[in-house]
């Protein structure tokens, strides 16, 4: 069970303290949007959510964007119901559409190691996109343990686990409209 007072969420004996707002995490979108406009506005991309966590971003994000564009999701399983990665991603769900020879912009909520992204791109390979980036909320460079490409960036964090705004702590607190950090 957990309980809310003045803004710190405890669950259990764990407690997350406030790190980003909502008013920043909204005011941070329109700023990637616009940022996405000036590359995407005559390409009719394709944005791939990651599910579960992309949800919320990928939503508020593309209620932002002024160009046509299409949306589809993966979804991937690295963590379970755990603070830390299992070292392993597993494929639970394809994609739908056909995006060979498309703009592909991948969505992410947070990238920790970068196995994920890692998965990704060369699951990618295999289609052919015309061209790929990767967007993701929130970035840990102090966790990247892969080779790879952020494009846009929402904001860096510590290394630190983080709950909120789609991110979960097994399978809950998704629905918080701002981002909490566990509290040394």
């Amino acid at each position: 069970m957990s309980e809310v007072d003045n803004g710190v969420i405890k669950i259990g004996t764990e407690k997350f303290i406030p790190l980003i707002s909502e008013e920043e995490i909204q005011k941070r979108i329109k700023e990637l949007a616009v940022e996405l406009s000036k590359e995407y506005d005559t390409k009719l991309p394709i944005f791939i959510g990651i599910l579960n966590g992309s949800f919320m971003f990928l939503a508020d994000l593309i209620k932002n964007i002024i160009f046509p564009c299409e949306v589809d999701f993966f979804k991937l399983s690295s963590y379970g119901d755990e603070k830390i990665s299992s070292g392993k991603v597993k494929l639970l769900k394809e994609l739908n559409a056909d995006i060979t020879n498309r703009h592909i912009i991948i969505v992410e909520d947070i990238v920790d190691s970068g196995l994920s992204i890692k998965y990704i791109e060369s699951l990618m390979e295999q289609f052919n996109p015309a061209s790929m980036r990767v967007i993701s909320l929130l970035v840990k460079p102090a966790s990247i343990k892969y080779e790879i490409k952020i494009d846009y960036i929402g904001f860096e964090i510590e290394d630190k686990f983080v709950i909120g705004y789609g991110l979960d702590y097994a399978q809950k607190y998704r629905n918080l409209r701002s981002i909490h950090v566990l509290s040394e």
